[in-house]
């Protein structure tokens, strides 16, 4: 170990520092969504101004009074679990609350998580539940609701150093404050960020040779073009998406059950990302994708796996009350709507108005509605009286075209067999559908055929599109058609230790409820006490035209609304996230609130340029990427100076590159690439997909750990609660939660993975048993360049090869020079590069 650690020493010289992370600025959320709804529901009865007498003195309708406490000391001690007297309440070890029975370990568990937060809590004034007096007129004067403008770009105090107009908004705020950007990055560390950026892997070796020896003018572009064209975006792309919408292979919570086909749903991203589908018809597909029309059984299957995105969530089963089931299922799915795609916590409104956003309640409600119309394809229901199971038989998209793939499915005839029935169903509701619109479209068709102030030209302009789009429909009621006549066609006898030939054709999803209708408003979030019944519809604040037929969930409506061109946030929230993952830091900081309590933007005009550019440019996600990447404000170094930073220690304006530790999928990733295990051939399926259908870790042995698997880490699979170790130990996110910005911490626990962890070890002796094998390499000097220029993007400086080479030659004087000694020697070499904060960071 001394050795390894004068080796670590020697060969690596640098000192490398985290960013600091600035506080979160909506972890308010948490408490509304996780904690105040189990107060108003169990507690308040007795603890808040409505009782008839406070017993115990205790209040937890204010933040003053749950944590002053009452008679029996604090309730609440933030950040201090063990002085809190609310969690052994709560836990019946003390006190019993409440006194109707012990709430859910998960509920336990979020309350302990909130107080290690801090306890974090928004509640001001003598009550909690005060209704504010909300003016959403007045609240449309916020930045974030304000129209979005077309800025010209400023003009520069040196129009030679601007390579695109994103250079020039940058420059006009250095100028303003007196700092001098930094001069560009070395094309050894351009190609690195570049690679690791936009394909989540190293640059090779050959690949950083061809760069830096292209002195072309179009060199940098070329590279930017062929990254872009590769695979590998969608899946380095897709881990950023698939963090924002809380993807996971189980349900988590209190019966943490497999979904044996949310992969379908990850693979769709990945794809969508590679064929740079147009963000608005990205989100148009996972909102409402079972609505939309189709060209053919593979658009049709696409869009049904695309509406995963609203049953990945994380629920609790064993709530045997339907009604508090179903409104938590809304819940969540509006928080993971509005915060993933318009940067908004509407989720704070479910019990009262928004303490701080111009939502109220009525909004919250109208939201629910949309979502409550709609039926969730996941598998899996709430427990109920005299229900044996979890497992809801048929809650699956039935797909067209995707080959059974082995074992990818809940692993029990009896379930299959019985899924037909409300397949079928499912079906016949969607043939209905389509027929009513083929009659709608041949009346419209009629209606201008028979106008006799059309010329004939115009007639045939103003009905050619709706004969194309009756086509499609016609040719949808053909597929549904014959579905619906094999539901009905004899059984087959079941022939014994055969699967159903819907076997691993299904899929996760959405589908219209049988009854769309309003929802009524819940007083206080309490199922119970119902209000008023509010139409469906969306958030006042944004003023767009929208309808919403009475027969439709509002699901696409929804979608047509948030894409519409004059709305503020979602284009905005878009680009900023991928000025986020391009710099480390978004423009607003807080990427996913852009509400009153989330941070102003630095640069609102350069902003409001790229989501302009976004929609302009087809929604298109890499050409957002590449109008950045090209900037010569991407292309700054990261090295330090000392004017700049004692007058932007944050970098907010942008005057250099911020340095940055690669995420846990790259590590892990960069490692398997330089031992040359990477197998870049994605996987079929996932390994969940072979697991029985029952609870993960109780009923069977459930894998923690898939680090022998070479594939890249974002095909690794993800259980909740059972996130392997390499993941949590580099930062990776709660898998229930919606995470645009990862946390970034530098803990000895990760050094000592990197020094002693298995995998890691594996991997630097698979380095050097290829270093000593390579025929083409006859000294020690060039296997060090090679090792090198895999790990950290470089050549290694002389003295770095004469510590390194002095190291080398001095152990194997002193040790038996045999082979399975100098292959010890040269696995240590490695280990010391992996080892080592330049490995870990991106410049």
């Amino acid at each position: 170990m001394y050795r390894y650690a004068v080796l670590l020493f020697s060969v690596t010289s640098l000192v490398w520092t985290s960013t600091n992370q600035p506080v979160n600025a909506d972890e308010f959320s948490f408490f509304e969504k996780r904690i105040r709804p189990v107060l108003v529901e169990h507690c308040y009865k007795c603890h808040s101004a409505e009782s008839k007498s406070v017993k115990g003195g205790l209040r937890l309708d204010t933040r003053a009074g749950i944590r002053q406490g009452g008679d029996s000391g604090h309730a609440v001690v933030p950040r201090d679990v063990d002085e809190s007297l609310l969690i052994s309440s709560l836990r019946h070890e003390s006190y019993e609350m409440p006194p109707s029975g012990q709430l859910d370990d998960s509920i336990i568990a979020d309350f302990e998580k909130w107080i290690r937060r801090g306890a974090p809590d928004p509640r001001d004034g003598p009550t909690s539940d005060s209704e504010t007096s909300l003016d959403v007129e007045a609240g449309r004067k916020f930045w974030s609701f304000q129209p979005i403008t077309n800025p010209n770009p400023p003009t520069s105090s040196d129009p030679t150093w601007s390579v695109n107009p994103i250079d020039d908004f940058v420059r006009a705020q250095l100028d303003r404050v007196q700092l001098r950007p930094n001069p560009d990055a070395n094309r050894e560390t351009l190609i690195r960020r570049l690679s690791f950026d936009l394909l989540g892997l190293p640059p090779t070796p050959q690949q950083i040779d061809k760069f830096v020896a292209d002195s072309s003018d179009d060199a940098y572009e070329n590279l930017v073009d062929r990254m872009l064209q590769s695979s590998h975006f969608g899946e380095r792309w897709g881990r950023h998406w698939l963090d924002v919408v809380r993807f996971a292979e189980s349900m988590g919570k209190t019966r943490n059950y497999p979904f044996p086909f949310a992969w379908r749903y990850r693979d769709y991203v990945i794809n969508s990302l590679n064929a740079d589908k147009p963000y608005d018809q990205f989100i148009t597909e996972q909102l409402a994708g079972d609505l939309l029309p189709a060209e053919s059984d593979k658009q049709q299957d696409e869009q049904l796996i695309a509406t995963g995105f609203l049953a990945l969530g994380s629920h609790d089963l064993n709530q045997n009350n339907r009604a508090v089931f179903t409104m938590d299922v809304v819940g969540e799915q509006i928080d993971t709507t509005s915060r993933s795609l318009m940067g908004m916590t509407v989720a704070c409104a479910r019990c009262h108005d928004h303490k701080f956003d111009p939502i109220p309640t009525q909004d919250y409600y109208a939201l629910a509605g949309v979502f409550r119309s709609t039926s969730m394809l996941n598998g899996y229901g709430n427990k109920r009286p005299n229900k044996q199971t979890y497992n809801q038989d048929g809650l699956f998209h039935e797909l067209n075209t995707t080959k059974t793939v082995k074992n990818s499915r809940p692993q029990t005839n009896r379930n299959a067999k019985r899924r037909s029935p409300k397949l079928s169903a499912a079906n016949a509701r969607q043939l209905a559908k389509a027929k009513r619109t083929v009659k709608e479209l041949r009346q419209q068709i009629k209606q201008i055929g028979s106008n006799q102030s059309l010329e004939p030209k115009q007639i045939r302009a103003q009905t050619a599109p709706l004969r194309r789009q009756l086509q499609q429909i016609q040719k949808r009621v053909r597929n549904l058609s014959k579905r619906a006549e094999a539901a009905k066609a004899p059984k087959r006898k079941k022939v014994k230790d055969k699967e159903p030939a819907v076997s691993g054709s299904l899929a996760m999803g959405v589908t219209e409820a049988k009854r769309p209708q309003d929802c009524q408003i819940n007083i206080r979030g309490d199922v119970k006490r119902l209000g008023p019944s509010v139409p469906r519809g969306f958030l006042q604040v944004v003023s767009l035209p929208t309808t919403i037929p009475e027969d439709v969930s509002g699901r696409l409506e929804l979608a047509q609304w948030l894409t519409h061109p004059e709305h503020p946030l979602t284009s905005r929230v878009m680009a900023n996230r991928v000025w986020h993952h391009l710099f480390g830091r978004g423009l607003v900081r807080t990427v996913d609130n852009f509400g009153t309590t989330g941070s102003a933007p630095s640069h609102p005009e350069l902003l409001d340029f790229l989501a302009r550019h976004l929609m302009q440019e087809n929604w298109s996600i890499k050409q957002l990427v590449k109008l950045i990447v090209l900037s010569r404000t991407y292309r700054l170094s990261s090295e330090f100076d000392q004017h700049n930073y004692e007058v932007d220690p944050d970098n907010q304006w942008v005057w250099r590159m911020n340095r940055r530790r690669l995420e846990a999928e790259s590590i892990r990733d960069a490692m398997l690439a330089a031992s040359g295990s990477l197998q870049l051939q994605p996987p079929t399926g996932s390994v969940v997909q072979d697991f029985a259908i029952s609870e993960l870790g109780r009923r069977q042995n459930t894998p923690t750990t898939f680090l022998d698997d070479v594939h890249r880490t974002i095909y690794l699979p993800i259980v909740r609660s059972k996130v392997p170790a390499f993941l949590t130990t580099f930062d990776f996110p709660e898998p229930s939660e919606v995470n645009g910005r990862r946390d970034v911490t530098t803990v000895p626990t990760q050094a000592l993975f990197m020094m002693n962890n298995p995998f890691v070890l594996k991997q630097a002796r698979l380095m050097a048993q290829d270093a000593l094998a390579d025929q083409s390499i006859d000294n020690d000097e060039d296997r060090l360049q090679l090792a090198y220029q895999k790990l950290l993007g470089r050549r290694a400086t002389s003295e770095q090869i004469e510590r390194s080479l002095n190291y080398i030659n001095g152990t194997v004087e002193t040790e038996n020079s045999t082979k399975e000694a100098q292959l010890g020697i040269w696995t240590d070499v490695m280990q010391a590069l992996i080892a080592s904060s330049e490995f870990r960071y991106r410049s």
